[in-house]
């Protein structure tokens, strides 16, 4: 019981786990979730942008009140306007946008390239009077009119292929192709003008004070200049009239003579009819006084529109480019740009954000720059009494607008609107700039935790694998206690966990030393009471018996033997193991002790053949010779019992590098599985009981590899590689002397 005891607890091995999700990855995983933080301050971020939006939707809205306000209850504002007309005609009714830059007068008409989308196009359904049926190649025209500081100036590409010029020396205007403007003047009074000419070049406009045939009734008005150029495909007319000369009414026509030889008129077109006032169309031009009113409010950070009921505007300021909103203001950068934060953010951070989190603000197209009518649901509401906002995406796609118009009001009329529009680029600045913040806030705590718990975790680990590592190497492979525990003093679990570990190896320890001992003593005192039976039988045996009586004191004396054989065999191992850490080292050829045993155990094994091969350089070992011997002794031993008789023992000797391979190989029953290594364990044996001649308690190799152990080497037993039987393999450190050379 006691030997299958101990058998059981040197030859238990704990199964190594190798860690697949340790504490530090745990702990690794916790700070990763901290990257959850940016998450919900970005979706919080968000949500502040949408309150931001409203408020600026407020805001827009208090500033098309105001605005309106101020313009509530004026008529004169808007009488000089035409607001008063219940409807507007495309063609007819003018409009005058603003231009950039004064026009250059040559009849060429590349100043008007940036207007191009304005300019209308006057054909068939613009036709007064015509001689013949109006054909496709019948005059037509396009124009459009433009104001620049104190002047109107109107563009005229018109497509005539018969022009036909006024005849120098004539005193006649009527009897060739020429345009007649109508206007009223700031008063309200009819005026109408005749432009004919001569030649390509330079003109001025010709008052008509009577009968346009009649040379007397001709006043040159030289304050309406002009430029006329002939093309491929008729001629071109630029012009401009001073403002203070135009009232609200404004139309132009133009009378085509195709045959030289009657000169008669064929064809009347033009914007509208210029013989009659209340025909004549209207002009709408850019209010200075409104214009005024909105600058002098100073609501530069909007892009601010007044637009009579027609939705024609008649002012405009700001630009919707430059509308961020009142928020825009609220975004302060540092001008530090010295600390290493900032160059960090400048460098790193700020590319980063923008490349994965942030949006930038970009540019993006307006397609109501260079607009003469504006619409939309929040001006339809407005132009009905209601305050309205809207957002609305630019024509690319690339912003957010801000739209919102307020009623002006006249009465109990709707005279017009004031419409404001702005971008979300402030807000967008103002979220961004937030975010950065944030960001930056979030990756710093993010590091500094990151860098806190791995510290914190790399320490537990560590003394975790620390303790670890203690525990494995307290107890070796057989259960042997090598060391104790060193109780960590901590106050935490791992310290406490540490001194029961520690208590625990101490207890298992004595525990070893009491069953290592066990044997020694038992055998000591054993040896007594077995004296005493070998001398009573001996005693006995000299008396005479009978022949039953002697058979049993035979078999007394053989078991008394066999008895003293045990006690001998569990003192020996002990005694091996002590004399051991007193034995003296010396270098010697090994292979020369190998050969001397080698004679004795052929003479020892009669019946036994064996197999030698030492090799022919010295193999030097630094070892004690007679441990060797009887390490090689247990060797054979143990080859003899297993080996078949008409086999050889094969007994090889060979150095590689440093390390020197003792193979004792014999023929016969293979090894269990997996008990390779458990053989080399005190009191393990795979004899059968009729392999056993005598008590055999399996301790011969037990004894050779702590032989072997002593001098720093290994033992291996496994099968043969042709499956015939089983070799032991021993591994020893060699010595190199002097003057010679490694292998």
């Amino acid at each position: 019981m006691l030997t299958r005891l101990k058998t059981k607890l040197t030859h238990f091995e704990r199964p190594k786990l190798k860690p697949t999700f340790g504490l530090r990855s745990k702990i690794t995983l916790i700070a990763c979730l901290l990257l959850t933080l940016p998450w919900i301050g970005y979706n919080y971020i968000l949500e502040m942008e949408k309150l931001l939006r409203q408020g600026q939707e407020q805001t827009l809205v208090g500033t098309t009140r105001a605005v309106a306000t101020a313009l509530n209850e004026r008529p004169n504002l808007f009488s000089d306007q035409a607001s008063f007309l219940q409807s507007v005609q495309k063609g007819r009714d003018l409009y005058a946008y603003e231009l950039t830059s004064a026009i250059k007068l040559d009849g060429q008409i590349n100043d008007w390239a940036d207007y191009s989308e304005q300019v209308v196009h006057y054909s068939r359904e613009y036709v007064q009077f015509s001689r013949w049926p109006y054909q496709r190649t019948s005059i037509h025209f396009n124009h459009m009119v433009g104001k620049y500081e104190g002047y109107l100036y109107a563009m005229f590409e018109v497509n005539d292929k018969k022009p036909v010029l006024r005849r120098k020396g004539s005193s006649r205007v009527d009897r060739n192709d020429h345009m007649i403007i109508a206007m009223t003047t700031p008063n309200g009074d009819f005026q109408r003008y005749v432009i004919s000419v001569y030649e390509d070049g330079w003109f001025n406009a010709w008052q008509i004070n009577g009968d346009i045939s009649n040379p007397a009734d001709l006043t040159l008005e030289s304050q309406i200049q002009g430029y006329w150029h002939s093309t491929d495909s008729g001629y071109n007319i630029e012009l401009r009239i001073p403002l203070e000369m135009l009232g609200s009414k404004l139309g132009f026509a133009f009378y085509d003579v195709n045959n030289t030889s009657n000169r008669e008129i064929e064809t009347i077109i033009g914007t509208s009819n210029t013989n009659q006032l209340s025909k004549l169309g209207t002009v709408l031009i850019p209010s200075p006084e409104i214009e005024n009113i909105l600058k002098g409010m100073d609501h530069t950070s909007s892009r601010i529109w007044v637009i009579d009921r027609h939705q024609r505007i008649l002012a405009q300021t700001g630009d919707i480019q430059d509308s961020n909103g009142v928020w825009s203001s609220s975004v302060k950068y540092s001008d530090d740009n010295d600390s290493w934060w900032a160059a960090l953010e400048q460098k790193w951070l700020h590319p980063l954000y923008y490349r994965y989190l942030i949006n930038e603000p970009t540019e993006f197209q307006d397609s109501l720059k260079d607009a003469a009518k504006v619409e939309g649901v929040h001006i339809s509401q407005a132009l009905q009494g209601r305050g309205y906002s809207h957002w609305r995406r630019s024509s690319d796609g690339n912003a957010m607008i801000l739209a919102a118009a307020y009623p002006i009001w006249l009465g109990d009329n709707v005279m017009g609107a004031v419409v404001a529009e702005e971008s979300t680029i402030g807000i967008q600045t103002l979220r961004n700039r937030a975010l950065e913040k944030l960001l930056n806030a979030l990756f710093a705590i993010i590091v500094v935790g990151t860098v806190t718990l791995f510290l914190f975790a790399s320490n537990i680990s560590r003394r975790i694998r620390r303790l670890r590592n203690e525990a494995e190497s307290a107890i070796d492979s057989q259960g042997k206690i090598q060391h104790t525990i060193t109780a960590a003093s901590n106050s935490d679990e791992i310290g406490d966990l540490s001194r029961s570990l520690a208590g625990m190896v101490n207890r298992l320890g004595q525990y070893n030393h009491y069953l290592e001992n066990l044997s020694s003593r038992l055998s000591h005192e054993l040896r007594t009471p077995v004296a005493v039976v070998r001398s009573s039988i001996e005693n006995l045996a000299m008396h005479e018996q009978d022949e039953d009586a002697k058979r049993y004191i035979d078999r007394a004396q053989e078991g008394v033997q066999r008895l003293n054989t045990i006690l001998s065999s569990m003192t020996e191992a002990t005694r091996i193991e002590q004399s051991l850490q007193g034995a003296e080292k010396e270098i010697f050829p090994f292979n020369e002790l190998v050969v001397g045993c080698m004679q004795g155990y052929q003479m020892a094994y009669e019946n036994q053949q064996f197999s030698v091969d030492t090799g022919t350089r010295p193999v030097m070992i630094d070892g004690a010779p007679d441990y060797l011997a009887q390490l090689l002794d247990k060797l054979i031993s143990n080859a003899v019992d297993f080996s078949q008789n008409d086999q050889p023992i094969s007994v090889t000797l060979s150095q590689q590098n440093n390390q020197a391979y003792l193979i004792v190989s014999n023929k016969g029953p293979l090894l269990p599985e997996n008990m390779g290594d458990q053989l080399l364990n005190s009191m393990v044996s795979v004899r059968t009981q009729n392999q056993q001649s005598k008590p055999h308690l399996g301790l011969g190799l037990f004894i050779a590899r702590l032989i072997t152990d002593y001098h720093q080497g290994k033992i291996l037993l496994r099968n043969r590689k042709d499956n015939l039987g089983v070799e032991v393999c021993v591994m020893l450190p060699t010595v190199t002397l002097e003057g010679e050379s490694k292998n």
